[in-house]
């Protein structure tokens, strides 16, 4: 059913020609194909097909989706998939989120640098939970976790940081037996973090030296080595944010949990609550007054920026997988985790399935039912070629 209230694509389709013009060279290409995806997607610009009801004759017309990672409107099929993928990898074991966030001082150098710093991120992340976790003083075993970057606040700023879904336990050094962590204990936070501190600053140092590193603009004096250390500085002082919240109720609910935040994008349609006279309002949460709920209303230019702080680099994944759920060797640890557990093995269904029953199996979405007399089926009777007129369907109802 199409929504009825207003859209990011709105916001482009009204404003976007004018932001582009305003910024011009200075509007980096990736972020134009977002906005243009966006403003493109499920319009007949894209192409797409009628379906018409095989009893009462009804017709509709569906427009093709742009299928780009950044737009509100292609996310819900995508993480259904993602999340119907994932099912047969949940273990019978605890798991627990955690969240690691960079300093201020290091997300405006990761603003300039996204595929560099972005990287860094993840792959310290990702070492210090194995390394804290094959630490015998605290758990001594391989974990199993996914992270997924998210890079926005809920006021649309800058915020990068990485939700972890972690498994509470794992396998032996030897691959023997399962260890398993504490009821409603993860791994010491302090040591998180003090590890992840220092890690993350020895890799973007290396960074640096190597050249991998550019600066523009307010950051150029960033440039000279010293004025670079000098930069790090309190960094190396500071409480790097690492947060373990409570463990998952079961392996149950992990899922339905990580759903919210695999393909979340900056801003969904359903936070936007107005478009009018140059000005976007949308609703937040002010995290520092205990998640109280709030109204935010922005000029459409700065809304618009702030939408396009969080285009990703091409290409790069902002899901990535570790330890037991690493590509290389997933199958056969995870085999072997489940027997020591005492699971069956998963179930597997290799039958291709039009993507219309896909979709019902996974969102409860029947794209077949017809939505007038509940009884047709709807069946594709023309496709549409993308930037055709749109067809004159006659009024069934």
């Amino acid at each position: 059913m199409a929504r009825s209230g207003p859209e990011v694509a709105d916001v482009f389709r009204r404003y976007g020609n004018a932001y582009r013009e305003r910024h011009d060279a200075a509007l980096p290409t990736a972020q134009r194909r977002v906005m243009t995806a966006i403003e493109r997607c499920r319009t007949a610009a894209l192409g797409g097909h009628v379906d018409q009801c095989d009893q009462c004759g009804h017709q509709r017309i569906s427009y093709n989706s742009c299928r780009n990672r950044h737009c509100p409107k292609c996310q819900s099929l995508a993480r259904a998939e993602w999340l119907e993928d994932r099912r047969a990898e949940i273990l019978d074991t605890q798991y627990f989120h955690v969240v690691f966030t960079v300093p201020e001082k290091i997300a405006v150098i990761a603003y300039q640098n996204k595929e560099v710093v972005y990287g860094i991120l993840f792959r310290m992340a990702a070492e210090t939970l194995r390394t804290i976790a094959a630490d015998p003083r605290h758990l001594g075993a391989e974990i199993g976790f996914f992270t997924v970057l998210h890079t926005w606040g809920q006021n649309l700023l800058h915020h990068p940081h990485l939700h972890c879904v972690v498994t509470g336990g794992g396998l032996s050094p030897d691959g023997s037996r399962w260890i398993a962590c504490r009821t409603g204990f993860f791994l010491p936070v302090k040591v998180l973090s003090r590890l992840f501190c220092r890690l993350f600053v020895e890799a973007l140092e290396k960074a640096f030296d190597t050249g991998e590193l550019q600066f523009f603009a307010a950051l150029a004096s960033l440039r000279d080595r010293d004025v670079f250390r000098r930069h790090l500085a309190p960094v190396r002082q500071a409480d790097w944010v690492v947060y373990a919240k409570p463990p998952f109720a079961g392996p149950d609910q992990v899922l339905d949990y990580v759903g919210r935040y695999t393909h979340r994008v900056a801003l969904s349609n359903d936070r936007l609550l107005d478009i009018e006279d140059g000005k976007v309002c949308f609703r937040w949460k002010d995290y520092r007054q205990n998640s109280r709920r709030k109204t935010m209303t922005l000029d459409a230019e700065e809304f618009i920026r702030r939408f396009l702080l969080h285009v990703l680099p091409d290409r790069f994944q902002r899901i990535r997988y570790y330890g037991l759920l690493g590509n290389r060797h997933r199958g056969e640890k995870l085999a072997r985790c489940r027997a020591l557990l005492g699971m069956p093995e998963p179930e597997t269904d290799d039958m291709v399935k039009d993507y219309r029953d896909r979709c019902e199996e996974l969102t409860g979405v029947s794209l077949w039912e017809c939505p007038v007399c509940r009884h047709g089926r709807m069946i594709q009777v023309e496709v549409l070629e993308p930037g055709a007129p749109r067809p004159l369907i006659q009024d069934t109802s």
